[in-house]
């Protein structure tokens, strides 16, 4: 078995080309260090997402827009990874983990070491136990998941490059403040419609800015319009350049009914903007109790934001002060390096062990 040298790595994705979120970017991301490392990493996906990763990482095209049983799309996942032959087999999502844990390994590298990254909560996660290890990416999903090697291991960003300057955003920063910030695309998930009724309740002064684009965009404008509030209430659209804004923005704020470990909070912490949320997996790793909402209703989503950024005790200075152990630990702990170094260090333990079986 390689412990040692440089690995062959076969990252599974089987999202359907349509989309790019947080799982797509964690796996793009860690591809591309994984390669810096020395280690040859191979990419098996949609082909949709091909020039999305790093031109080190070897992408092999994969019908996974099919039904996870499919005997093509099996046929065709088997035959790669014999061609590959690799040292770690790493499933991003509950589908790929379903796909990999369903093919024998009686051929090829009989060593190969197989495992996932769970990247959010369902409601089963049976997909994982025929695996060898298991990446639970918040401290809520690693302890939902029922395995004997299983490790938790936050997302995380590159650092900026030094003394490189912030692009201007396409779309002119508000001098307003406080300035609540919320980035995502505007699908019902992110729950943008609770936000703008909570933000029209609430007693803050300032301006809401909500950065994406998606499917919910004209329903949006709608209810902004109809909120009372819509001179306070900006929909920009999709602005790839985030950090300045982030570092514009009094703070953060997620509205989601659900998430898996959200990006969004990285980077803003990060960029040491304080986050408030709704109740989502991971928040309570690096957020103050004060800074998240007791449940994602529009009531509770106006009342934190009353509590944080209302006329009163609340300024902006104090809660910058509040969060600055989240920051501290957000440096520590959501860094690319960091990441990519523990995902590492668990393929070398899976591959210095004996497999857990199937």
């Amino acid at each position: 078995m390689n412990t040692t040298g440089p690995l062959t790595i076969a990252l599974v994705m089987a999202t359907p080309g349509t989309g790019w979120g947080g799982m797509e970017k964690h796996t793009a991301d860690l591809a591309a260090a994984l390669s810096e490392r020395g280690h040859k990493v191979h990419l098996l996906a949609h082909k949709a997402y091909s020039h999305r990763f790093a031109e080190s990482v070897q992408v092999h095209s994969l019908p996974v827009q099919l039904d996870r049983r499919n005997p093509w799309l099996k046929h065709r996942l088997r035959r790669a990874l014999k061609s590959i032959t690799p040292d770690i087999v790493h499933a991003q999502g509950n589908k790929a983990a379903s796909l990999v844990g369903s093919i024998p390994r009686t051929s090829g590298n009989r060593s190969t070491r197989i495992l996932g990254t769970l990247h959010g909560t369902k409601s089963s996660h049976r997909a994982f136990n025929q695996l060898d290890g298991v990446i639970g990416v918040s401290r809520e999903i690693e302890s939902a998941v029922n395995h004997p090697n299983k490790r938790l291991i936050y997302n995380g960003l590159k650092d900026k490059e030094p003394d490189s300057p912030d692009p201007n955003p396409g779309f002119p920063i508000p001098r307003e403040r406080p300035l609540l910030l919320a980035a995502g695309r505007l699908e019902p998930v992110k729950q943008f419609d609770r936000l703008i009724r909570a933000w029209a309740q609430s007693a803050s002064p300032g301006t809401l800015v909500i950065l994406g684009d998606g499917s919910q965009r004209s329903q949006l404008e709608s209810l902004i319009s109809q909120s009372g509030a819509g001179d306070r209430i900006l929909l920009p659209g999709h602005e790839p350049r985030v950090l300045p804004w982030l570092k514009a923005a009094t703070a953060c704020i997620i509205s989601s009914s659900r998430e898996g470990f959200p990006y969004i909070m990285v980077e803003a912490l990060r960029a040491e903007c304080p986050v408030l949320s709704t109740p989502v997996s991971g928040v309570r790793d690096f957020l103050p109790d004060s800074a998240i909402a007791s449940s994602d209703s529009v009531e509770d989503i106006a009342d934190l934001v009353t509590a944080n950024l209302g006329v009163g005790d609340s300024t902006p200075g104090s809660l910058s002060a509040r969060f600055q152990s989240s920051f501290q630990r957000a440096a520590e702990q959501l860094s690319l390096e960091t990441m990519v170094s523990k995902t590492e260090h668990f393929y070398r333990e899976l591959l210095g062990a004996n497999a857990t079986g199937r």
